[in-house]
């Protein structure tokens, strides 16, 4: 397996893998990761679609890229999905997705069409005193201090960072900038969070800087993630044969020791009580979704609050799965550095299904756009800056109608929180002891709704279903490298591991980007195609998008401007007279961080 950028490798086909018709392949789980080595498996492993058997729990494929409607609690949407235009592994693969909603185009094609003429940005990131516009007015409100911390965050070998939080790297001042307002709330990164993945996403997307504010960064999807890039994966799989085994609850691979080399021998599973297993051979290969972002989810509904106490610390079906196997050999990770924190890794969420024209009519004033008009509404969260010692809710309506069988009229709003053991600013109790009337209460208060109609109306007017997940951050717990598995160990010969808890350089977790990557380095390495993973978008080695990230760190403003000492100042003018008339001068306007003279 190897890199390459440009679209030379780009839009080349390999040629077939050798002796790929006698292999096959066990893909254990059904999430984004899964679903994408199969798809890579299928169009450039050339592996015969009943060769490849995806081994799930559930009875429905799609991991944590969920969204359903139960037909007597109502809509769940556990999370969102934001998109970039340089997530390279999803639009390879989605090119050759077909759309399942609009014949002879792709899913890309879609989706790219959708964000050209429908673009993303947020007229309102923020609130505070119930629904007033807090005006964080695009920028980051960065001192001095905080952005020197910021860059050298940018710069310190990720070697310099493990086992380190952020707090260890910035002084207190940098709390209280918008920068972190926008940072935390968007990434959902606490100050305990992993200070290498912070840098990762400094690094990964230092050219979105000036679309960190408002959202104009991003791109979503038309409707909920599961049917806009789950489903439309699934039926290619199936179309070429593919089989996903329902029911299938892994408990273990077992594996040889032949020298340096690990050889998977066996799948150990439950299915409908029994304990089973598939012998392995060499020319079987495995992949392994290790680990679950929201393994153990809770949920409740209109009038009931989450049931918590099946949570045991540290336990879960998926972290279960990768103890069994990581107790076999130090190459297969360290689930204990993720999963063993639900005080540190929970979130909570909520959908708020609502038809009423009141409710509509105080979400129109903070984010002045309609709701029910099929475009854009918040363009990404409304973080309630007010909160931020309470649950520290933020909240967004994607375009509607978020499911394909949603009434016209019905809007659907996303609400999280980060703080799930606080009280709430109007109800007075930790969101995660609250039943979805009562979170509604909460974000109906801070939406700028009358007090006196607040109770009513989030009991009749609205109906709201929520879920805690205690392990929603765990891929943001503090770690070493080794704590993650490489997609293939060393030494491996026929099994990988792929998620956001698989180990590949420079990309993020969290992200739809990481999942398909994992899943198309994984198959790449194992049947040795003869075509590159593109490359991981290079930004940070763009000295354009580099300088252009100072003049935004410094809320476009040239450094003249900035705060500079004596001895900084004679510094600059030193410097720009040094460069005068050269490229880099050009390079210093053209960012903004010098005028033009």
């Amino acid at each position: 397996m190897y890199y390459s950028a440009g679209n030379y490798e780009a839009f080349a086909h390999p040629v077939k893998p050798e002796g790929v018709d006698k292999k096959s392949a066990y893909i254990i789980g059904t999430g984004l990761a899964g679903l994408s080595a199969a798809f890579y498996l299928v169009r450039d492993g050339q592996m015969k679609g009943e060769h490849i058997h995806l081994l799930e729990k559930l009875e429905l494929a799609g991991g944590s890229c969920d969204g359903r409607k139960d037909v007597t609690k109502g809509f769940y949407m556990r999370g969102g999905r934001e998109m970039d235009n340089h997530f390279e592994c999803m639009w390879d693969m989605y090119r050759d997705v077909p759309s399942i909603e609009t014949p002879g185009v792709s899913v890309l094609d879609e989706y790219y069409w959708l964000n050209k003429q429908d673009p993303n940005y947020s007229l309102c990131r923020a609130t505070e005193n119930r629904g007033q516009n807090a005006h964080t007015d695009g920028l980051f409100k960065l001192d001095k201090k905080s952005a020197l911390e910021l860059s050298k965050l940018f710069i310190t070998p990720e070697k310099d960072l493990e086992d380190k939080k952020i707090s260890e790297v910035f002084s207190d001042d940098f709390w209280n900038t918008n920068f972190w307002l926008y940072w935390q709330t968007m990434f959902a990164f606490q100050r305990w969070s992993s200070a290498l993945e912070m840098k990762r996403y400094l690094q990964r997307y230092v050219h979105h800087i000036d679309g960190l504010p408002d959202f104009s960064a991003l791109r979503f999807t038309k409707y909920n993630q599961y049917e806009s890039m789950i489903l439309p994966l699934v039926k290619y799989l199936e179309a070429h044969g593919v089989k996903i085994e329902y029911g299938m609850d892994v408990k273990n691979v077992k594996f040889d020791h032949v020298g340096d080399k690990l050889v998977a021998r066996s799948i150990e599973y439950v299915k409908n009580g029994e304990k089973l297993s598939i012998d392995l051979t060499e020319d079987d290969l495995v992949f392994v979704t290790n680990g679950c972002c929201t393994d153990t989810s809770c949920y409740g509904d209109q009038n009931t609050a989450p049931d918590l106490s099946n949570i045991k610390n540290g336990c879960g079906e998926s972290w279960d799965m990768w103890r069994n196997i990581a107790a076999q050999d130090k190459r297969f990770g360290n689930p204990d550095k993720f999963c063993t924190a639900v005080d540190k890794t929970n979130w909570m969420s909520a959908t708020v299904a609502t038809s009423d024209d009141e409710i509509i009519k105080y979400i129109m004033e903070i984010c002045k756009r309609d709701p029910r008009s099929g475009k854009v509404t918040t363009g990404g969260i409304v973080t309630v800056k007010d909160s931020t010692e309470n649950w520290y809710l933020s909240w967004t309506i994607n375009r509607q109608p978020q499911f394909k069988a949603q009434d016209k009229n019905t809007v659907l709003v996303w609400v999280y929180a980060l703080n799930t053991d606080r009280e709430g600013n109007y109800v007075k109790k930790p969101m995660r002891e609250c039943t979805g009337e009562e979170v509604c209460k909460e974000w109906l208060y801070h939406i700028g709704f009358p007090i006196e109609k607040i109770d009513e109306y989030a009991k009749n007017r609205a109906n709201t279903t929520t879920c805690y997940m205690p392990y929603i951050n765990a891929f943001f717990q503090p770690r070493k490298e080794e704590d993650r598995p490489k997609v293939v160990p060393e030494g491996s010969v026929n099994c990988a591991f792929i998620g956001q808890f698989a180990e590949t350089p420079r990309d993020t977790i969290f992200t739809t980007e990481y999942s398909i990557r994992t899943g198309m380095e994984a198959v790449y390495t194992l049947l040795n195609v003869d075509r590159a993973v593109p490359e991981v978008w290079g930004s940070a080695y763009d000295v354009r998008e580099l300088l252009r990230a100072g003049y935004y760190g410094l809320d476009k403003k040239p450094l003249s401007d900035a705060k500079l000492n004596l001895i900084e100042k004679v510094a600059l003018k030193a410097l720009v007279d040094k460069v005068k008339d050269t490229d880099i001068e050009l390079l210093l306007e053209n960012s903004g961080l010098i005028e033009k003279e």
